[in-house]
């Protein structure tokens, strides 16, 4: 089921299924990318308990082993409507016997959307509801159209990581799980990575000390997106070796497994261990700017 909230800059539309975005308009027009399924069948895909690939699909805890999808369960879920008003949303999955044959805590998780002017702010909060630490990794994967004006080609665009402070580029095999040879990645002088299509071809660009905010902009358009993050890690992608007319930026909490591991959540460093009864909250906002 889908549900709409509006103010007067903006109408943003949720599905119940992985409370995933379907739409974020400002002005009548459309930002989020539109689910072409020839590039892309999602749009927004929120990520728990696991971001991007586990080693053979498969992880343990406690000596015991479970298997799990690529960016864990959440994005398969149907979630509740727990709360809402004009301008918020708040979707709630709680732990079941189809989470616990994947993942042996008990949890509950909301998503929870707002608008606040010409920014919508996603929180994702998480309570323990176990007897024992929780082992986790959240995200985001918001997918957004470029170009955003007509007449303007994607190449006209760029990723402006101003708060960025010596990136570094996560190393991945070409099987997209990481091989531990990370690198500076090296940014234009107004810190900025250029688009182009090709800068895709293997996969994800996954960076740290990226600081905690990327503009997608072009210096010919007078749209902009600035799309802010708590986060560790950020990703950039879409679709590889294609034209592909959209840009997903990913903020990540933690990593992937390594290559040839099959990782053990108690000690896998990158991902978060919440005390019992404890709540963590984390986020990401987009902003959309008409006047740049």
């Amino acid at each position: 089921m889908d549900y709409t909230i509006q103010n007067e800059h903006m109408q943003v539309t949720v599905e119940t299924f992985g409370a995933q975005l379907k739409s974020v308009k400002k002005d009548g027009k459309e930002y989020l990318w539109q689910r072409d399924t020839s590039y892309w069948r999602d749009s927004s895909p929120n990520l728990f308990p696991y971001i991007a690939r586990l080693y053979g699909g498969e992880y343990t805890f406690e000596e015991k082993t479970y298997a799990m999808k690529i960016h864990g369960f959440l994005k398969y879920r149907e979630l509740t409507l727990a709360d809402s008003a004009d301008d918020s949303l708040t979707f709630e999955l709680k732990a079941d016997d189809e989470t616990l044959q994947q993942y042996p805590w008990k949890f509950t998780l909301r998503v929870i959307y707002k608008l606040d002017g010409d920014k919508l702010s996603v929180t994702t909060s998480i309570v323990n509801e176990d007897d024992k630490i929780m082992c986790f990794g959240v995200g985001g994967h918001p997918g957004f159209n470029v170009p955003m004006e007509d007449g303007l080609a994607f190449e006209d665009y760029y990723l402006e990581l101003s708060e960025a402070d010596d990136p570094v580029h996560i190393g991945f095999t070409e099987t997209c799980f990481r091989n531990g040879c990370d690198v500076p990645y090296e940014l234009d002088e107004k810190k900025r990575i250029p688009l182009h299509h090709d800068l895709f071809d293997n996969d994800a660009i996954v960076l740290k000390n990226a600081g905690h905010m990327v503009k997608i902009g072009s210096d010919k358009g007078k749209k902009a997106l600035i799309v802010r993050w708590d986060h560790e890690y950020v990703g950039f992608w879409h679709k590889p070796k294609t034209d592909a007319p959209y840009v997903c930026v990913e903020p990540w909490n933690s990593l992937p497994a390594r290559d040839g591991i099959k990782e053990d959540f108690a000690k896998q460093p990158d991902l978060k261990s919440l005390e019992p009864g404890k709540t963590f909250n984390i986020g990401w906002s987009v902003e959309i700017l008409t006047a740049c």
